[in-house]
């Protein structure tokens, strides 16, 4: 009879992830992985394979997270304007204090060239966040709220954009204020 786990799988891989989110994953080594998630090496490999399996079951969690945390907020919007500045808002002060960018935007800028399913599973997570960014748009537009000189999806994509750049920034000592200023900009652009 196989021993029963002595840990909650959903715990440790958040705590994974977090590790990942902080140092990125050719800093993080099996043994700072170990350590952090409280479990032993064979059991990491039991429950979740190597360290890459792992690391993008971590981007698959953290896309759930954030996916979540996201569109709840926007359900509360009661205007597109503020469904656009929640999410600027909610990518530039980030979740939950950490101060860590996000691990999506941190995966593809350290693997997306060299390694496939990290590039597919970046990819699939930033359209998707263009696809709700042109929904969010494209309800301004209809609703009369902002300007319908632009396509939708051109503005998402210019959105999407902007607040790339934003997640590179905050791995940065780039200040909040300047941050909020290019949200301000860019939801002006959004009323002309």
């Amino acid at each position: 009879m196989g021993r029963s786990r002595e840990f909650d799988e959903n715990v440790v891989l958040q705590k994974a992830m977090e590790l990942f989110w902080e140092q990125g994953y050719e800093k993080t080594s099996l043994s700072d992985l170990v350590e952090h998630m409280g479990i032993h090496r064979r059991s990491l490999y039991d429950t979740f394979g190597d360290k890459h399996t792992l690391f993008l079951r971590t981007i698959d969690c953290y896309e759930e997270l954030i996916k979540n945390e996201v569109q709840v907020r926007i359900l509360h919007a009661e205007t597109a304007k503020q469904a656009i500045q929640f999410v600027f808002d909610f990518m530039i002060e980030g979740y939950e204090d950490r101060p860590w960018g996000c691990l999506i935007v941190n995966s593809a800028t350290e693997m997306a060239l060299r390694d496939k399913e990290v590039e597919e599973k970046t990819e699939e997570a930033f359209m998707q966040t263009e696809h709700l960014l042109a929904d969010i748009v494209r309800k301004g537009q209809q609703s009369g709220e902002f300007s319908c000189d632009y396509d939708a999806e051109v503005l998402s994509e210019i959105l999407q954009n902007t607040l790339l750049g934003i997640r590179v920034l905050l791995r940065t000592s780039a200040s909040k204020e300047k941050l909020h200023r290019i949200e301000n900009f860019f939801l002006d652009l959004l009323n002309k």
